[in-house]
Protein backbone atom coordinates (compact mmCIF):
# COMPACT_ATOMS: atom_id res chain seq x y z
CA UNK A 1 0.00 0.00 0.00
CA UNK A 2 1.38 3.41 -0.95
CA UNK A 3 1.61 6.30 1.50
CA UNK A 4 -1.09 8.17 -0.46
CA UNK A 5 -3.42 5.19 -0.26
CA UNK A 6 -2.89 4.86 3.48
CA UNK A 7 -3.54 8.55 4.05
CA UNK A 8 -6.66 8.56 1.86
CA UNK A 9 -8.04 5.55 3.70
CA UNK A 10 -7.25 7.17 7.06
CA UNK A 11 -9.04 10.39 6.14
CA UNK A 12 -12.08 8.45 4.91
CA UNK A 13 -12.18 6.42 8.12
CA UNK A 14 -12.13 9.54 10.26
CA UNK A 15 -15.14 11.07 8.56
CA UNK A 16 -18.50 10.01 10.02
CA UNK A 17 -21.21 8.54 7.85
CA UNK A 18 -23.82 11.14 6.99
CA UNK A 19 -27.46 10.40 6.26
CA UNK A 20 -29.23 12.18 3.42
CA UNK A 21 -32.23 13.03 5.63
CA UNK A 22 -34.47 15.76 4.29
CA UNK A 23 -34.89 19.15 5.89
CA UNK A 24 -38.62 19.34 6.74
CA UNK A 25 -38.39 23.06 7.42
CA UNK A 26 -40.27 25.00 10.07
CA UNK A 27 -42.68 27.93 10.30
CA UNK A 28 -41.24 31.27 9.29
CA UNK A 29 -39.72 32.91 12.39
CA UNK A 30 -39.57 36.62 11.60
CA UNK A 31 -37.95 37.48 14.93
CA UNK A 32 -35.05 35.18 14.08
CA UNK A 33 -34.81 36.51 10.53
CA UNK A 34 -34.87 40.19 11.45
CA UNK A 35 -32.52 39.63 14.36
CA UNK A 36 -29.88 38.21 12.03
CA UNK A 37 -27.06 40.64 11.27
CA UNK A 38 -23.72 40.47 9.45
CA UNK A 39 -20.58 42.29 10.59
CA UNK A 40 -19.02 42.84 7.17
CA UNK A 41 -15.58 43.97 8.33
CA UNK A 42 -15.24 41.05 10.77
CA UNK A 43 -16.44 38.58 8.14
CA UNK A 44 -13.96 39.88 5.58
CA UNK A 45 -11.08 39.72 8.09
CA UNK A 46 -11.91 36.12 8.99
CA UNK A 47 -12.32 35.14 5.32
CA UNK A 48 -8.93 36.66 4.48
CA UNK A 49 -7.21 34.30 6.93
CA UNK A 50 -8.66 31.12 5.41
CA UNK A 51 -6.30 30.55 2.45
CA UNK A 52 -3.26 30.63 4.72
CA UNK A 53 -4.59 28.79 7.75
CA UNK A 54 -4.01 25.26 6.49
CA UNK A 55 -1.16 23.92 4.42
CA UNK A 56 -1.51 20.30 3.39
CA UNK A 57 1.26 18.62 1.43
CA UNK A 58 2.05 15.37 -0.33
CA UNK A 59 -0.15 12.42 0.71
CA UNK A 60 -2.33 14.63 2.90
CA UNK A 61 -3.01 16.96 -0.01
CA UNK A 62 -3.80 14.05 -2.34
CA UNK A 63 -6.30 12.68 0.17
CA UNK A 64 -8.11 15.99 0.50
CA UNK A 65 -8.14 16.56 -3.26
CA UNK A 66 -9.71 13.12 -3.71
CA UNK A 67 -12.31 14.17 -1.15
CA UNK A 68 -12.95 17.34 -3.17
CA UNK A 69 -13.58 15.29 -6.33
CA UNK A 70 -16.22 13.25 -4.52
CA UNK A 71 -18.01 16.52 -3.69
CA UNK A 72 -18.08 18.01 -7.21
CA UNK A 73 -21.35 18.58 -9.05
CA UNK A 74 -19.85 18.18 -12.52
CA UNK A 75 -21.74 20.76 -14.52
CA UNK A 76 -22.53 21.78 -18.08
CA UNK A 77 -25.01 24.63 -18.47
CA UNK A 78 -24.28 26.02 -21.91
CA UNK A 79 -26.65 27.00 -24.67
CA UNK A 80 -24.81 24.70 -27.07
CA UNK A 81 -25.05 21.57 -24.91
CA UNK A 82 -25.69 18.43 -26.95
CA UNK A 83 -26.53 14.84 -25.95
CA UNK A 84 -23.02 13.84 -26.98
CA UNK A 85 -21.41 16.43 -24.71
CA UNK A 86 -23.57 15.34 -21.77
CA UNK A 87 -22.73 11.67 -22.34
CA UNK A 88 -19.02 12.48 -22.38
CA UNK A 89 -19.41 14.51 -19.19
CA UNK A 90 -21.21 11.58 -17.55
CA UNK A 91 -18.37 9.28 -18.58
CA UNK A 92 -15.99 11.71 -16.86
CA UNK A 93 -18.23 11.67 -13.79
CA UNK A 94 -17.96 7.87 -13.63
CA UNK A 95 -14.17 8.02 -13.91
CA UNK A 96 -13.11 11.56 -12.97
CA UNK A 97 -9.38 10.74 -12.92
CA UNK A 98 -7.35 8.59 -15.30
CA UNK A 99 -7.46 4.93 -14.36
CA UNK A 100 -3.70 4.63 -13.79
CA UNK A 101 -3.76 7.57 -11.38
CA UNK A 102 -6.73 6.15 -9.47
CA UNK A 103 -4.86 2.86 -9.13
CA UNK A 104 -1.80 4.70 -7.87
CA UNK A 105 -3.95 6.45 -5.28
CA UNK A 106 -5.74 3.25 -4.30
CA UNK A 107 -9.12 4.76 -5.25
CA UNK A 108 -10.37 2.82 -8.29
CA UNK A 109 -14.04 3.52 -7.49
CA UNK A 110 -13.82 7.30 -7.03
CA UNK A 111 -16.66 9.27 -8.66
CA UNK A 112 -17.97 12.83 -8.51
CA UNK A 113 -20.91 13.85 -6.33
CA UNK A 114 -23.44 14.49 -9.12
CA UNK A 115 -23.90 15.69 -12.69
CA UNK A 116 -25.80 18.97 -13.14
CA UNK A 117 -27.55 19.82 -16.43
CA UNK A 118 -30.46 21.74 -17.90
CA UNK A 119 -33.88 20.04 -17.90
CA UNK A 120 -33.64 19.15 -21.59
CA UNK A 121 -30.57 16.99 -20.90
CA UNK A 122 -31.91 15.16 -17.83
CA UNK A 123 -33.03 12.00 -19.70
CA UNK A 124 -29.66 11.78 -21.45
CA UNK A 125 -27.77 12.09 -18.16
CA UNK A 126 -30.04 9.60 -16.39
CA UNK A 127 -29.42 7.03 -19.11
CA UNK A 128 -25.67 7.66 -19.19
CA UNK A 129 -25.33 7.33 -15.41
CA UNK A 130 -27.60 4.31 -14.98
CA UNK A 131 -26.19 1.90 -12.40
CA UNK A 132 -23.44 4.28 -11.26
CA UNK A 133 -25.17 5.64 -8.17
CA UNK A 134 -24.30 9.19 -9.30
CA UNK A 135 -27.33 11.48 -8.95
CA UNK A 136 -28.54 13.77 -11.70
CA UNK A 137 -29.22 17.38 -10.72
CA UNK A 138 -31.32 19.71 -12.87
CA UNK A 139 -31.35 23.50 -12.72
CA UNK A 140 -34.91 24.76 -12.68
CA UNK A 141 -37.40 27.59 -12.04
CA UNK A 142 -36.35 29.77 -14.95
CA UNK A 143 -32.62 29.38 -14.33
CA UNK A 144 -30.61 31.60 -14.15
CA UNK A 145 -32.76 34.73 -13.71
CA UNK A 146 -35.85 33.10 -12.19
CA UNK A 147 -38.15 35.53 -13.99
CA UNK A 148 -40.33 33.19 -16.05
CA UNK A 149 -44.03 32.92 -15.10
CA UNK A 150 -44.41 31.45 -11.62
CA UNK A 151 -46.68 28.57 -12.66
CA UNK A 152 -44.15 27.56 -15.31
CA UNK A 153 -41.33 27.57 -12.76
CA UNK A 154 -43.25 25.21 -10.50
CA UNK A 155 -44.20 22.99 -13.45
CA UNK A 156 -40.58 22.89 -14.62
CA UNK A 157 -39.58 21.31 -11.30
CA UNK A 158 -42.19 18.59 -11.71
CA UNK A 159 -41.11 17.91 -15.29
CA UNK A 160 -37.47 17.47 -14.24
CA UNK A 161 -38.40 15.14 -11.39
CA UNK A 162 -40.58 13.10 -13.72
CA UNK A 163 -37.66 12.90 -16.18
CA UNK A 164 -35.52 11.31 -13.48
CA UNK A 165 -33.68 14.14 -11.75
CA UNK A 166 -32.64 13.24 -8.19
CA UNK A 167 -31.85 16.83 -7.19
CA UNK A 168 -33.30 20.17 -8.26
CA UNK A 169 -31.30 23.41 -8.14
CA UNK A 170 -33.89 26.19 -7.97
CA UNK A 171 -33.28 29.93 -8.17
CA UNK A 172 -35.04 32.28 -5.79
CA UNK A 173 -36.71 35.56 -6.76
CA UNK A 174 -34.07 38.10 -5.81
CA UNK A 175 -36.64 40.89 -5.59
CA UNK A 176 -38.16 39.31 -2.48
CA UNK A 177 -34.79 39.67 -0.72
CA UNK A 178 -34.06 43.15 -2.04
CA UNK A 179 -37.48 44.42 -0.91
CA UNK A 180 -37.43 42.55 2.39
CA UNK A 181 -40.50 40.48 1.53
CA UNK A 182 -39.45 37.45 3.56
CA UNK A 183 -42.92 35.95 3.67
CA UNK A 184 -43.04 35.88 -0.14
CA UNK A 185 -39.61 34.24 -0.29
CA UNK A 186 -40.67 31.65 2.29
CA UNK A 187 -43.93 30.85 0.48
CA UNK A 188 -42.14 30.54 -2.86
CA UNK A 189 -39.49 28.23 -1.43
CA UNK A 190 -42.11 26.07 0.32
CA UNK A 191 -43.97 25.55 -2.96
CA UNK A 192 -40.77 24.77 -4.85
CA UNK A 193 -39.81 22.27 -2.16
CA UNK A 194 -43.21 20.59 -2.33
CA UNK A 195 -42.97 20.34 -6.12
CA UNK A 196 -39.63 18.51 -5.78
CA UNK A 197 -41.30 15.58 -4.02
CA UNK A 198 -38.62 13.03 -3.15
CA UNK A 199 -35.90 14.95 -5.02
CA UNK A 200 -33.56 17.00 -2.86
CA UNK A 201 -33.73 20.74 -3.44
CA UNK A 202 -30.85 23.20 -3.55
CA UNK A 203 -31.82 26.87 -3.19
CA UNK A 204 -29.63 29.16 -5.31
CA UNK A 205 -29.46 32.58 -3.65
CA UNK A 206 -27.53 34.39 -6.43
CA UNK A 207 -25.60 36.13 -3.67
CA UNK A 208 -23.82 38.50 -6.05
CA UNK A 209 -27.20 40.15 -6.69
CA UNK A 210 -28.46 40.40 -3.08
CA UNK A 211 -26.71 43.64 -2.16
CA UNK A 212 -25.42 42.96 1.36
CA UNK A 213 -24.08 40.14 3.49
CA UNK A 214 -26.97 40.71 5.88
CA UNK A 215 -29.38 39.95 3.03
CA UNK A 216 -27.38 36.79 2.29
CA UNK A 217 -27.66 35.68 5.93
CA UNK A 218 -31.40 36.35 6.13
CA UNK A 219 -32.15 34.74 2.76
CA UNK A 220 -30.17 31.66 3.84
CA UNK A 221 -32.26 31.30 7.00
CA UNK A 222 -35.59 31.81 5.22
CA UNK A 223 -34.78 29.20 2.58
CA UNK A 224 -33.77 26.69 5.25
CA UNK A 225 -36.94 27.39 7.23
CA UNK A 226 -38.88 26.72 4.03
CA UNK A 227 -37.25 23.30 3.62
CA UNK A 228 -34.17 23.72 1.42
CA UNK A 229 -31.91 20.67 1.67
CA UNK A 230 -28.93 22.73 0.42
CA UNK A 231 -28.26 26.42 0.07
CA UNK A 232 -26.10 27.41 -2.90
CA UNK A 233 -24.27 30.65 -3.61
CA UNK A 234 -24.76 31.28 -7.29
CA UNK A 235 -25.98 30.23 -10.69
CA UNK A 236 -22.47 30.74 -12.05
CA UNK A 237 -23.93 33.32 -14.45
CA UNK A 238 -23.71 36.38 -12.16
CA UNK A 239 -20.87 38.91 -12.28
CA UNK A 240 -19.85 37.81 -8.75
CA UNK A 241 -20.27 34.18 -7.77
CA UNK A 242 -18.88 32.17 -4.83
CA UNK A 243 -16.62 34.14 -2.49
CA UNK A 244 -15.18 33.31 0.90
CA UNK A 245 -17.03 36.12 2.78
CA UNK A 246 -20.37 35.01 1.33
CA UNK A 247 -19.53 31.38 2.09
CA UNK A 248 -18.67 32.23 5.68
CA UNK A 249 -22.03 33.95 6.12
CA UNK A 250 -23.93 31.04 4.62
CA UNK A 251 -22.17 28.27 6.53
CA UNK A 252 -22.66 30.15 9.79
CA UNK A 253 -26.36 30.39 8.98
CA UNK A 254 -26.32 26.62 8.44
CA UNK A 255 -24.59 26.17 11.79
CA UNK A 256 -27.13 28.36 13.58
CA UNK A 257 -29.98 26.44 11.97
CA UNK A 258 -28.48 23.09 12.96
CA UNK A 259 -27.89 24.24 16.53
CA UNK A 260 -31.48 25.48 16.83
CA UNK A 261 -33.24 22.57 15.10
CA UNK A 262 -30.83 19.63 15.01
CA UNK A 263 -31.25 19.53 11.20
CA UNK A 264 -28.22 19.48 8.91
CA UNK A 265 -28.50 21.50 5.71
CA UNK A 266 -25.93 21.20 2.92
CA UNK A 267 -23.84 23.92 1.28
CA UNK A 268 -22.82 24.39 -2.36
CA UNK A 269 -20.45 27.13 -3.50
CA UNK A 270 -20.71 27.56 -7.28
CA UNK A 271 -19.02 29.67 -9.90
CA UNK A 272 -15.40 30.79 -10.02
CA UNK A 273 -13.87 27.85 -8.15
CA UNK A 274 -11.41 26.43 -10.67
CA UNK A 275 -8.15 25.69 -8.82
CA UNK A 276 -7.23 22.79 -6.57
CA UNK A 277 -5.88 25.18 -3.93
CA UNK A 278 -9.29 26.89 -3.80
CA UNK A 279 -10.98 23.53 -3.20
CA UNK A 280 -8.65 22.93 -0.24
CA UNK A 281 -9.54 26.34 1.20
CA UNK A 282 -13.26 25.60 0.99
CA UNK A 283 -12.80 22.18 2.59
CA UNK A 284 -10.87 23.83 5.42
CA UNK A 285 -13.72 26.33 5.84
CA UNK A 286 -16.28 23.54 6.10
CA UNK A 287 -14.21 21.58 8.61
CA UNK A 288 -13.51 24.59 10.83
CA UNK A 289 -17.00 26.10 10.77
CA UNK A 290 -19.27 23.04 10.48
CA UNK A 291 -17.09 19.99 11.35
CA UNK A 292 -16.49 16.66 9.63
CA UNK A 293 -20.06 15.69 8.58
CA UNK A 294 -19.94 18.54 6.03
CA UNK A 295 -16.93 16.99 4.28
CA UNK A 296 -19.08 14.47 2.41
CA UNK A 297 -21.19 14.91 -0.74
CA UNK A 298 -24.40 14.43 1.26
CA UNK A 299 -23.81 17.88 2.77
CA UNK A 300 -21.23 19.63 0.60
CA UNK A 301 -20.84 20.13 -3.15
CA UNK A 302 -18.74 22.26 -5.46
CA UNK A 303 -20.64 23.58 -8.45
CA UNK A 304 -17.81 23.32 -10.98
CA UNK A 305 -16.43 21.84 -14.15
CA UNK A 306 -12.91 23.16 -14.77
CA UNK A 307 -11.99 22.51 -11.12
CA UNK A 308 -11.76 18.79 -11.80
CA UNK A 309 -9.11 19.24 -14.47
CA UNK A 310 -6.78 21.14 -12.16
CA UNK A 311 -7.26 18.63 -9.35
CA UNK A 312 -6.43 15.79 -11.74
CA UNK A 313 -3.20 17.53 -12.73
CA UNK A 314 -2.22 17.88 -9.06
CA UNK A 315 -2.95 14.21 -8.43
CA UNK A 316 -0.85 13.20 -11.43
CA UNK A 317 2.03 15.21 -10.01
CA UNK A 318 1.60 13.42 -6.69
CA UNK A 319 1.64 9.96 -8.30
CA UNK A 320 4.27 10.50 -11.01
CA UNK A 321 6.28 13.53 -9.86
CA UNK A 322 5.51 15.45 -13.05
CA UNK A 323 2.83 17.84 -14.28
CA UNK A 324 1.20 17.25 -17.64
CA UNK A 325 -0.55 19.46 -20.15
CA UNK A 326 -4.21 20.29 -19.60
CA UNK A 327 -5.24 18.40 -22.74
CA UNK A 328 -4.28 15.14 -21.05
CA UNK A 329 -7.13 15.66 -18.58
CA UNK A 330 -9.99 16.53 -20.89
CA UNK A 331 -13.37 17.16 -19.29
CA UNK A 332 -15.43 15.58 -22.07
Amino acid sequence: MTDSTAETDTVAARLPQVSAARNPGLPLDMDWVMGTQANTSAIERRAATLPGRRSVKKAHQAAWLARAISCIDLTTLAGDDTPGRVRRLCAKARQPVRADLLEGLGLPGLTVGAVCVYHEMVPVAVEALAGSGIPVAAVSTGFPAGLSPYALRVREIGESVQAGADEIDIVISRRHVLTGNWQALYDEMREFRAACGAAHVKAILATGELGTLRNVARASLVCMMAGADFIKTSTGKEAVNATLPVSLVMVRAIRAYQQATGIRVGYKPAGGISKAKDALTYLALMKEELSDPWLRPELFRFGASSLLGDIERQLEHHVTGAYSANWRHAMA
